[in-house]
């Protein structure tokens, strides 16, 4: 049976339990129309009420891509020489918490977190790379 698109996934990283989504959405501009892809991975510590969510974004930038149809597949961030992930890998998930932790995200703050994904890109990338393996 496969997984429900819209579920949160479960994720536990150094004992402590997290929520994960990932969601595709768009910046708007002056006259309201949608521009910029973005994908927005949000990991939020469980249980409940334990701490704020962390944002993790990646917005469409020059050199930069994130999907938006043909032909990039869904979850496909990356550099367009250099480091990419899919964000749908719970690897590469758990790559990005570990990279924000490093970078002074404190899982137990209250208020919600929000975290320019390309700053950690290739910290997360070179971390799964090692952690697959030649």
């Amino acid at each position: 049976m496969p997984r429900r698109a819209n579920k949160p996934r479960r994720l536990v990283a150094d004992g402590r339990p997290y929520l994960w989504t990932l969601r595709h959405g768009h910046r708007k501009d002056g006259d309201g129309r949608s521009v910029d892809c973005r994908e927005t991975l949000t990991l939020t510590p469980q249980p409940s009420g334990t701490g704020g969510p962390l944002r993790i974004v990646f917005a469409a930038g020059s050199g930069r891509y994130v999907p938006g149809g043909a032909p990039f597949g869904s979850g496909d961030v990356g550099l367009v020489r250099g480091a990419d992930l899919n964000l749908h890998e719970p690897g590469a998930v758990r790559a990005l918490l570990d990279a924000a932790l490093a970078g002074g995200w404190d899982p137990g703050q209250r208020r919600p977190a929000e975290v320019d994904g390309w700053r950690l890109l290739e910290a997360a990338a070179a971390a799964r790379s090692d952690a697959q393996g030649p």
